[in-house]
Formats: C-alpha cells, sequence, structure tokens
C-alpha cells in the first residue's frame, strides 16, 4: 500500500518534472529569432509565472503554519 509520503514523492517528481519541461518550452519563446514579441507580451508572460509562483508559495506557507506556537 502506498504511504501518504510515497505518493507526495511520486506525485511531485512527476508534476515538477513536467513543470520544469513547460517553463523550458515557454523560455524558448524568448528566441527573437523564431518569435516576434513586445516589451509588454514578455513581462504579461512573467508577471503571470510570477503571480503562480507567489501562490504556490503561500500554499505551502500556510499548510506548514496551521497550528498556533509560541516559539
Amino acid at each position: 500500500m502506498e504511504t501518504k509520503k510515497d505518493k507526495f514523492i511520486r506525485l511531485a517528481e512527476k508534476r515538477v518534472n513536467n513543470l520544469l519541461k513547460q517553463m523550458e518550452l515557454v523560455g524558448n519563446l524568448a528566441n527573437k529569432r523564431n518569435y516576434d514579441y513586445s516589451d509588454k507580451e514578455a513581462r504579461a508572460i512573467l508577471t503571470a509565472i510570477k503571480k503562480a509562483y507567489q501562490n504556490l508559495e503561500v500554499q505551502f506557507d500556510s499548510a506548514k503554519n496551521k497550528k498556533f506556537k509560541l516559539k
């Protein structure tokens, strides 16, 4: 039987590797020899990615801070 830890590791490895591959593909769009884009469009992409990352940080931070502690 798969434990919660085993499931976390299995899914985290798969999902993070998928994310890294997708980010690499988005990064390929920066190649001006193949694509034409404005600074505004590039900033919009980066802003969306930064917001998604910040939301992810909040999710992990709130998951570990559910209990009140004085120390």
